[in-house]
C-alpha cells in the first residue's frame, strides 16, 4: 500500500510524477487535445510560458497520461496508403483492404466505392473533370453521391463486348447529374480497324465537341489494364496477330489504350492513331490524375503505368499494394514532376 504522499509512477519511461505534476499535466492535456486550445492561451490560464506548456503536453506523451489512437475505416489501409504514396511520390494513395474471397477477377467493387468518396475531394467547383473507360469507373460513377459543380467530359471511346460492362457514356452522365453540371460523351468505339476510320469520327461535330475539353480537363480519372484476356479492354478488341505484334514490343500495361512497358516508356504508339482516346501528352499536363486498379494478377501494370509519370495519384488494394511495396530498389517518384521517362533517358 503506497504511504500518503508517496509519488506515483506511471507510462512507458518509469519516471515518477508528484500529483501535483500530473494533474497540472492532465487539464494541459485536456484543454490541447479535447478543447482546442493553443499553447499560448493555456500558458496564460496557468501563468507560465508557452514552452512550458509545450513541455508539459510532451511529457504526457511520454509517460501515457494521454494516448493518440490514429483511426481510419476498417477497409482502409492507411499505413500501405503513407508507403505506396511515398515510394511513387504520388499526391494520393488509398488502399483498401483486397476481399478474403479475392481470386484472379476484375477490380474489387470497394475500389470504385472509394474512388468516388475520393473524387469528391479533388475536384472543386468549376472543374473539368475528365472520365475514361473501365469498369471501375463506371462503379464509382454510379456511387457518386456529392460532387461540385462541374463539367464532366469523356476521355475515351467506348469498348463494347456486347455486356453489361458498357457503360462509359452513362458515368458520365451520371458523374454530372451529381454535380449539376454539363456532361460531354462521346458515341464513338475506342478502337477502331484503322486510322482513317477513326480519324473520320473524330472529325464528327458531337465527338469534336467533346475532344475540344481534353486541354481543359483539371481532374481526370483512368483505369489500367494488364496486356492480358479479360484485363484490357484494347487487348480484347485486337486480332491475335496484333496482340503478338504488341507483346513482342514488351507492353506490360495498358491505360486508355497507350501501352506501356515495365518501366513505364510508351510502346506501339502508332495504335493510337486508330483509337478515340485523350493523348498522352494531354494526360502528363492534367494536374490530377486518378488511377483505379487493384488485385494482384494486375499489380505489375499498376506499376509500369506509376513508373510512366502520367498518374499523380491511385486507388488501389493490399494485394496490388504489397506487390508494389515488395522490391527495396530505389524510385524515381515519377509523379513529382510529371516526367517522361523516355526523355528522362534522352531517348
Amino acid at each position: 500500500m503506497r504511504n500518503r504522499g508517496e509519488n506515483v509512477t506511471t507510462g512507458r519511461t518509469g519516471v515518477r510524477m508528484g500529483p501535483g505534476e500530473m494533474v497540472q499535466a492532465a487539464a494541459m492535456a485536456r484543454r490541447f487535445y479535447l478543447e482546442g486550445k493553443s499553447k499560448i492561451q493555456i500558458a496564460e490560464e496557468f501563468g507560465v510560458s508557452r514552452f512550458k506548456v509545450a513541455r508539459v503536453l510532451e511529457t504526457a506523451l511520454e509517460r501515457d497520461l494521454v494516448r493518440i489512437e490514429i483511426r481510419v475505416p476498417a477497409e482502409l489501409d492507411a499505413e500501405r496508403s503513407d508507403a505506396l504514396r511515398a515510394r511513387y511520390g504520388l499526391r494520393h494513395a488509398v488502399v483498401v483492404e483486397s476481399p478474403a474471397d479475392e481470386t484472379d477477377g476484375p477490380d474489387p467493387e470497394n475500389l470504385g466505392a472509394v474512388a468516388a468518396q475520393l473524387l469528391g475531394e479533388l475536384v472543386s467547383e468549376g472543374d473539368v473533370l475528365g472520365l475514361a473507360w473501365g469498369r471501375s469507373i463506371i462503379t464509382m460513377a454510379n456511387a457518386l453521391d456529392r460532387l461540385p459543380p462541374c463539367t464532366v467530359v469523356q476521355l475515351t471511346g467506348v469498348y463494347d463486348a456486347g455486356t453489361a460492362d458498357r457503360g462509359s457514356v452513362e458515368a458520365v452522365r451520371t458523374a454530372a447529374a451529381v454535380s449539376g453540371g454539363e456532361a460531354h460523351p462521346m458515341y464513338a468505339p475506342m478502337v477502331l480497324p484503322d486510322p482513317a476510320t477513326a480519324a473520320a469520327l473524330r472529325a464528327q461535330s458531337g465527338i469534336a465537341a467533346a475532344m475540344s475539353y481534353f486541354d481543359k480537363v483539371t481532374v481526370a480519372v483512368v483505369s489500367i489494364g494488364s496486356w492480358a484476356a479479360g484485363i484490357s479492354t484494347v487487348h480484347d478488341a485486337l486480332t491475335d496477330a496484333e496482340r503478338e505484334h504488341y507483346a513482342s514490343l514488351g507492353v506490360a500495361a495498358e491505360m486508355s489504350s497507350h501501352l506501356f512497358d515495365a518501366e513505364g516508356l510508351l510502346v506501339g504508339r502508332d495504335l493510337g492513331e486508330r483509337c478515340i482516346t485523350i493523348e498522352a501528352d494531354r494526360l502528363r499536363r492534367i494536374p490530377e490524375v486518378l488511377a483505379i486498379a487493384g488485385g494482384l494478377r494486375k499489380a505489375a501494370a499498376v506499376d509500369a503505368v506509376l513508373r510512366s509519370g502520367l498518374v499523380t495519384s491511385i486507388v488501389t488494394d493490399t494485394a496490388a499494394a504489397d506487390y508494389l511495396l515488395d522490391s527495396t530498389a530505389p524510385m524515381p517518384r515519377p509523379a513529382l514532376d510529371r516526367a517522361d521517362p523516355e526523355a528522362a533517358r534522352g531517348a
